[in-house]
């Protein structure tokens, strides 16, 4: 069966990714019956992070498809915020943007048939799999913010789905007006 065309977004398959390692993460890290909310609330931010840029992609209205990415954005930005909080709350380092760590993960997404296998060697400790998804999500967060800039950009030049369903409407009854 052919894909779609958002499976060829790079923000899709990076979310796609992000949302495995979060599962792979909650069933490693979150076992305790006092985590289950708060799996629930990441598997579902996750989730929601790439279900949106799917269901986007595949709207009529530009309108909508800028407004269900920028839905995708703030999950995963909610997202982070857990991860952030993870580490924060159990006293673990929360890696700094420039530190070797976080550049080899960057350096990961130049590979070209990444999949989350591709980070599961982080996946080991707590520490180094919350900061690999949080340098994702960063990625993620990124590129979406590319996307929607250019989106908004093309709606601002030339318009929406309802406005050229208006346009064709008035250039097929000026062919009658005459």
């Amino acid at each position: 069966m052919p894909k779609s065309g958002y499976h060829y977004l790079t923000t899709y398959m990076l979310a796609t990714v992000i949302f495995d390692l979060t599962v792979e993460f909650c069933d490693k890290f979150l076992l305790n019956r006092e985590y289950l909310r708060i799996r629930e609330q990441m598997f579902h931010a996750g989730r929601s992070g790439r279900q949106n840029i799917a269901e986007g992609y595949e709207e009529k209205s530009l309108q909508s498809y800028i407004k269900l990415l920028g839905v995708a954005d703030a999950s995963l930005e909610e997202l982070l915020l857990d991860y952030q909080d993870f580490l924060r709350q159990r006293g673990l380092r929360l890696w700094a943007k420039d530190s070797e760590e976080a550049k080899a993960v960057r350096a990961l997404a130049y590979k070209s048939d990444k999949s989350y296998e591709t980070y599961m060697s982080y996946m080991t400790s707590p520490e180094s799999a919350a900061n690999c998804i949080i340098c994702l999500i960063y990625q993620a967060t990124y590129l979406l913010d590319k996307q929607l800039a250019s989106l908004e950009k093309s709606f601002i030049e030339d318009g929406g789905y309802s406005e050229s369903l208006f346009k064709r409407r008035l250039e097929r009854r000026s062919k009658y007006v005459k």
